[in-house]
């Protein structure tokens, strides 16, 4: 099969991954074999390119929002047939016995396994995953559509459910890119009441966010009309939560939903105040990977409503460009998506 891979760090910023001939891979007796017909494109990608996260082993196949077809089922597990359409996630396996799994929490799990990182991904042309976490995808959604929603979207979800916003205060994103742009779709689907204030730094950004409905944009340094009761934080860097804490209400959530920060402006975390961002039972807290139920649930709410992402689709082959993309930021519009094999 081909497949993008990844044989160590990215050097200066520079392409990261190597087009290759891979042996397809045979799954195991409780494993579905998939044919990929397209594969997002994440921030995290990017991390593992960079060494920001690194893989338990090189060379590696990133990619882990994953739209395909059951090329052969399961032989211990009957979930799902040949031909059935199906996405895999971030969250590619958990133990289910300890303590976070049987609270609902698999993705704290301490043996919680990523897909395109612990495991190899979908910048390929087939894959293997366990049938009990491969999920089923509505038949109203395109490839392109779902794909975002299996990351981006879950993880926004997820972040969502922990800011909580009560419904008519106003909701703050904090960066407007893959995952921001569904988090604002789905806060107005379960929060129709409550404003949406957008920070971003660059000016397209703003101006999608207006088009998708935010109440007010603004840049990171920009005041909001009014403090908000919950800050959903999409951005890799430390500048725009410490420039937006401060305007979130007393009794306000900050969550931030990216897995990595970058070091490159972590002296900006000097500049937060005690009594001016934390006092007050301000909470700050992060987003730890994806759950099954995250994911099924984002995929089940695009299906009954109008939620869809907004995707751009390139060639495998331009994985690299897509990176560089993600890297610098301000070139897209929602989110990038591979495409591997034929089109529906």
């Amino acid at each position: 099969m081909r497949a993008m891979i990844l044989r160590g760090p990215s050097q200066d910023g520079g392409p990261a991954l190597l087009l290759a001939d891979m042996p397809t891979p045979a799954p195991a007796e409780d494993e579905i074999l998939v044919r990929v017909s397209v594969c997002g494109v994440c921030r995290t990608d990017l991390d593992i390119a960079e060494g920001r996260l690194v893989p338990t082993r090189y060379p590696r196949i990133p990619g882990h929002q994953i739209i395909g077809r059951v090329a052969a089922a399961a032989r211990s597990d009957a979930r799902f047939s040949a031909g059935d359409r199906v996405g895999i996630a971030w969250i590619h396996d958990a133990d289910g016995v300890c303590r976070w799994c049987r609270a609902g929490m698999e993705n704290l799990c301490p043996a919680f396994e990523s897909t395109g990182c612990d495991v190899d991904g979908g910048y390929a042309e087939y894959v293997t995953v366990r049938a009990a976490f491969a999920h089923a995808i509505p038949e109203l959604l395109s490839d392109t559509s779902a794909a975002p929603l299996l990351c981006a979207g879950a993880i926004g979800w997820r972040s969502l459910r922990l800011a909580n916003p009560n419904d008519g205060e106003p909701l703050g994103l904090a960066g407007f890119g893959a995952s921001g742009h569904l988090v604002l779709q789905l806060a107005r689907l379960r929060h129709p009441g409550s404003p949406i204030f957008v920070f971003a730094r660059d000016a397209s950004e703003r101006a999608f966010a207006r088009e998708l409905g935010a109440a007010w944009t603004g840049t990171f340094d920009e005041a909001p009309p009014a403090p908000l009761s919950a800050i959903i934080d999409t951005t890799p860097v430390w500048h725009p939560m410490v420039s937006t804490l401060r305007h979130l209400a007393r009794g306000g959530r900050f969550v931030i939903n990216a897995i990595r920060k970058t070091a490159a402006d972590q002296q900006e975390l000097a500049k937060v105040s005690y009594a001016r961002d934390l006092w007050m039972e301000r909470e700050i807290r992060s987003v730890a990977n994806v759950t099954r139920r995250d994911v099924r649930e984002v995929l089940e709410m695009a299906a009954s409503s109008d939620l869809r992402p907004t995707a751009e689709e390139i060639p495998l082959e331009s994985a690299n460009e897509a990176l560089a993309r993600v890297r610098t930021g301000g070139s897209i519009r929602g989110a990038i998506v591979l495409r591997i094999s034929s089109r529906e």
